[in-house]
């Protein structure tokens, strides 16, 4: 039986420390479903069709990446697909004390579902979503922060 597990996050834009994480995840499991999560308190720098597109020129050429998207719960969505483990990535002890807290309310909701924190490889902890929107609203050069191939579109 392969093992999935599902790879959550607002992907806004997908960057090269997410694709450093997605994988390590698949050293580890058959199969990575990347799912943008829908955050009804935030307005995306991307749409979600967009982000879709970016992450799969990022993943162009690992079959055993999906990428779907999502409202509600994590927890939900992997019941609904039989998927018993989350992978997330961490840059920092910042990164990893929020995560642990999720991972943590996550168990206590479904303590059959397993959080496994990735810690970014070092020449990635300094990348992050936020730093590439920034760039990208001076007009700068985002190319050293994405995935080789990948080309941004205009946002939305």
């Amino acid at each position: 039986m392969a093992k999935t597990a599902l790879f959550p996050g607002s992907f806004d834009p997908f960057t090269a420390g997410h694709l450093n994480i997605l994988k390590r995840a698949l050293t580890m499991f058959d199969n990575v479903v990347v799912a943008i999560g829908l955050n009804q308190d935030k307005r995306g720098f991307y749409s979600n069709e967009q982000k879709k597109d970016i992450i799969r020129q990022a993943v162009r050429g690992l079959d055993s990446v999906q990428v779907i998207e999502y409202d509600g719960l994590t927890i939900e969505v992997c019941r609904d697909l039989g998927i018993r483990h989350i992978v997330r990535g961490v840059r920092n002890m910042l990164d990893f004390e929020n995560e642990r807290a999720i991972a943590d309310a996550n168990r206590r909701l479904a303590p059959e579902i397993e959080t496994i924190i990735i810690p970014t490889a070092q020449e990635f902890a300094h990348i992050s979503s936020s730093a590439v929107r920034d760039i990208l609203r001076h007009h700068g050069d985002t190319s050293l922060f994405l995935p080789e191939g990948v080309v941004l579109p205009e946002a939305e």
